[in-house]
């Protein structure tokens, strides 16, 4: 099972990759089996994704790193309970397409195992 700092680890591995656009940093935190889901509103129009296996959601992480760019981070509290974890923080989102920034906060639910993340679901709003 994973251990309390293995799990605060992997979380601040996947935001600071979050902040930065990387990609590849952001897929090496989850198991090739993962299942990830992104479910929320922007301009009043419901999104959800929602995928299993890094190979088919992938590409909607290329997509968040093409589309946003994240700055202003602060983490407003961090549950852990192994192997599972509640992330709450907000950023300043900068839409690349319409270049539009909006305060966002974010609640991350994810489930560790082997040091891997196995189940994320991301629940956001703009405020």
């Amino acid at each position: 099972m994973a251990e309390r700092h293995d799990i605060d680890s992997l979380i601040k591995e996947l935001h600071a990759a979050r902040l930065r656009g990387d990609l590849a940093g952001m897929c090496r935190v989850f198991a090739e089996d993962g299942e990830f889901q992104i479910v929320g509103s922007s301009n009043g129009q419901p999104i959800e994704i929602a995928e299993s296996g890094l190979r088919k959601f992938r590409p909607w992480l290329a997509m968040l790193v093409k589309t946003f760019r994240l700055s202003g981070y602060s983490m407003l509290s961090l549950v852990i309970d192994p192997p599972r974890a509640a992330a709450q923080w907000r950023v300043q989102a900068l839409s690349k397409v319409t270049g539009q920034t909006v305060t966002t906060e974010l609640v991350d639910l994810i489930e560790v195992r082997s040091a891997q993340i196995v189940r994320y679901s991301e629940y956001f709003v703009r405020r």
